[in-house]
């Protein structure tokens, strides 16, 4: 839904027209919270934020003081761990971490290592909540010695660490044909990666819905049209919002938002203090809470994507973690000098 409510936002060079999102994405674009989470909370103390359209310019202002929830995406969860108390005095957040193990393959030369994000990952779930940290292990490539077998023992692996504390497993199949870049990146890095075959999505579904049956975990595909519903695997809404109304049902405004109507007996208006349910099984309502239906589409997302609508504040090409098969930020070197030049007070990522 691109009908935000048009608000003033003030800004150092005099107000601007902007919107007022309350669900807010950080981001598909880039890993803020890896390398540019005091830059959020700086946009935050500030109120607003600046973001350029990739395709075209287009400049847009971005109120944030009326965000009532927000979805980070990141590799490295650790950053906020220390920012988890500071954040949550604004709004309540889930976190999409992907977890892959690629090391031999050097496909993510720019993350820390697995036993690290291991760790961060269970530290972050028993500080927030395991249903508010979403194990990614995205996206499935194979090639270059990796089978379909070699890589279902892989998230084996990392599941068997990750499992007690998380509620579902999102995974994708990597586009290599449909994104030029990520071909090219791959080829520049004589990796001999590619996207499975039908047969193998099939076979690495078949691997994965079992690996979530032992575990107890939802597992769900992001943003394809394939159908795996035979084992067990669904399709994805990473920006959920019957996730986000069980995290946050005393919250009158978001719960209008993604059911249409007010608590009982709450004022429109009001912000209640926030509180989140111990026990909720996966895909429940929270306690006494109406059942929520699909808000809508982001209309801003591929076809295949479910997710309902939230605000992105990120930017292409400013991650630099340099993963092979990004097709996001095409010169990791580039988007590191942008890291570094990045000035205190700057309100857009995009520069």
């Amino acid at each position: 839904m691109g009908t935000w409510r048009k608000v003033p936002v003030e800004t150092p060079e005099g107000v601007r027209e902007g919107i007022a999102p309350l669900v807010l994405s950080a981001s598909r674009a880039t890993d803020i919270p890896a390398f540019y989470l005091e830059w959020f909370l700086e946009r935050l103390d500030a109120g607003y934020a600046r973001w350029r359209n990739p395709f075209g310019g287009a400049e847009q202002f971005v109120s944030l003081r009326d965000v009532r929830a927000c979805v980070f995406w990141t590799k490295n969860p650790a950053p906020l761990l220390a920012a988890a108390e500071r954040l949550e005095a604004r709004f309540p957040f889930v976190v999409q971490v992907t977890v892959n193990d690629y090391e031999a393959e050097g496909l993510e030369p720019g993350v820390p290592p697995l036993a690290e994000r291991l760790g961060a990952f269970v530290r972050l779930s028993r500080r927030i909540g395991r249903e508010r940290v979403i194990w990614r292990f995205d996206p499935l490539l194979l090639g270059g010695g990796l089978s379909a077998e070699r890589l279902l023992a892989k998230a084996e692996a990392v599941g068997e660490a990750l499992a007690p504390a998380t509620e579902q497993l999102v995974f994708s199949f990597a586009d290599v044909a449909e994104y030029r870049k990520v071909r090219a990146a791959l080829d520049r890095a004589r990796l001999p990666f590619r996207a499975p075959t039908e047969d193998e999505m099939h076979r690495l579904a078949e691997g994965i819905g079992a690996l979530c049956r032992k575990w107890g975990l939802r597992g769900a595909t992001c943003a394809e049209r394939i159908d795996l519903e035979a084992y067990g695997i669904g399709h994805n809404r990473c920006i959920d919002g019957d996730l986000l109304r069980r995290i946050a049902p005393h919250d009158p405004v978001l719960c209008r938002f993604l059911r249409g109507t007010t608590a009982a007996g709450a004022p429109e208006t009001a912000r209640q203090p926030l509180q989140f349910p111990a026990a909720c099984a996966p895909g429940e309502p929270a306690p006494g809470a109406a059942p929520a239906p699909n808000r809508g589409k982001d209309r801003g997302q591929r076809a295949a994507c479910r997710c309902i609508p939230s605000k992105d504040i990120g930017a292409y090409g400013t991650c630099p973690a340099g993963c092979v098969y990004c097709y996001a930020t095409a010169s990791p070197e580039a988007a590191r000098a942008r890291l570094r030049t990045l000035a205190p007070g700057q309100d857009c990522l995009g520069g």
